[in-house]
C-alpha cells in the first residue's frame, strides 16, 4: 500500500513558477514508476510527466517539454514537479500517481494516487 499527498498548489501569474510536492508513505514506495496528472475543469485528466523508479528516465508531454522537470527523491520519499513559465491553460488539479508502467499516459497503469493540489495561473 501506499499513500501520497501532495502539496504546492496555488495562485501565480503566468510566466511564474511553482514547485509541487507528493509526500508518499508505504515500504514499497522506491519501487514504482511515478507520474504527474493534470485535470482542468471539465476536461478528462491528462498525463503530464513520469519517471521511472530510481529517477534516471523521465517522460514528458510535448506541453511540458522545456517547461516543467520531474524528479525523486526515494531517501526521503517524495516526488516533485517543478513548473516554471507557466501558462494559463496550465490551470488544473494536479494529481500525483504511483503506477506499474513508467511514462504510461494511460490513468489505467496507475495504482495509487494522490487527492490533488490546485494550480492556477492567471493572465
Amino acid at each position: 500500500q501506499v499513500q501520497l499527498v501532495e502539496s504546492g498548489g496555488g495562485l501565480v501569474q503566468a510566466g511564474g513558477s511553482l514547485r509541487l510536492s507528493c509526500a508518499t508513505s508505504g515500504r514499497t514506495y522506491s519501487r514504482y514508476p511515478m507520474a504527474w496528472f493534470q485535470q482542468a475543469p471539465g476536461k478528462e485528466r491528462e498525463f503530464v510527466a513520469g519517471i521511472n523508479w530510481n529517477g534516471v528516465i523521465t517522460y514528458y508531454t510535448d506541453s511540458a517539454k522545456g517547461r516543467f522537470t520531474i524528479s525523486r527523491d526515494n531517501a526521503n520519499n517524495t516526488v516533485y514537479l517543478q513548473m516554471n513559465s507557466l501558462k494559463p491553460e496550465d490551470t488544473a488539479v494536479y494529481y500525483c500517481a504511483a503506477g506499474n508502467t513508467a511514462g504510461s499516459r494511460s490513468m489505467a497503469q496507475y495504482v495509487y494516487w494522490g487527492q490533488g493540489t490546485q494550480v492556477t495561473v492567471s493572465s
